[in-house]
């Protein structure tokens, strides 16, 4: 079967409280997930949106969901002073641990995810992701010449590209044998459309 698509921004509440879970959802019915980070900016250029603690009404709305969403899910969350934040270093990150271990690379994106809102720590910065992939023996100083190589640039924008092209409008976003799911809320959907094959 193929992976199911797990798209999310760092820097995106709903996107960790269903890191916390899309794993255990998966493998309950034996799927495999790729998770797959973007970057919500040029989401929101094209679809005409903006972050959602930035807009009318639904701002102070969002902030309340945030923690009663975390309590819901028995998840560890504190809103993070600094908010949002730019997530391409870690994004890059990812990508560029991806490529040579994959399951280093989710445990990264788990661990910048627990940084971020849990610890509150800012991880906008190439040093802060940095010193979470040190923790995980990543080859920190490759890594911090990574995050400057073109190459991984263009990796990031060719994902975040290609993510637009089918649809991706928000964080999370997954997507299960081509049924698209936006939002930590459809989580029960989709465990569903897993277990039966859709409706």
């Amino acid at each position: 079967m193929p992976p199911i698509l797990f798209y999310f921004d760092f820097s995106s509440p709903y996107g960790y409280l269903a890191s916390l879970r899309i794993d255990e959802i998966a493998g309950r019915h034996q799927r495999d997930v790729e998770w797959k980070p973007i970057l919500l900016g040029p989401i929101f250029k094209t679809s005409g949106s903006s972050p959602l603690t930035s807009q009318p009404l639904k701002g102070r709305y969002a902030l309340h969901d945030f923690v009663r969403s975390a309590r819901w899910n028995a998840a560890p969350f504190h809103m993070p002073n600094a908010f949002p934040i730019a997530t391409h270093q870690a994004a890059r990150a990812y990508y560029w641990l991806h490529d040579t271990d994959p399951d280093k690379a989710k445990r990264l994106a788990k661990r910048l995810f627990e940084a971020y809102f849990t610890n509150g720590k800012d991880i906008s910065s190439a040093e802060a992701v940095i010193a979470e992939a040190r923790s995980l023996d990543a080859k920190a100083e490759s890594l911090g010449a990574a995050l400057t190589d073109p190459a991984i640039k263009e990796r990031l924008k060719a994902e975040v590209e290609n993510a637009i092209s089918l649809g991706v409008c928000g964080s999370p976003y997954i997507i299960v044998d081509g049924e698209p799911f936006w939002g930590a809320d459809r989580l029960d959907q989709v465990e569903a459309w897993i277990r039966t094959g859709g409706w």
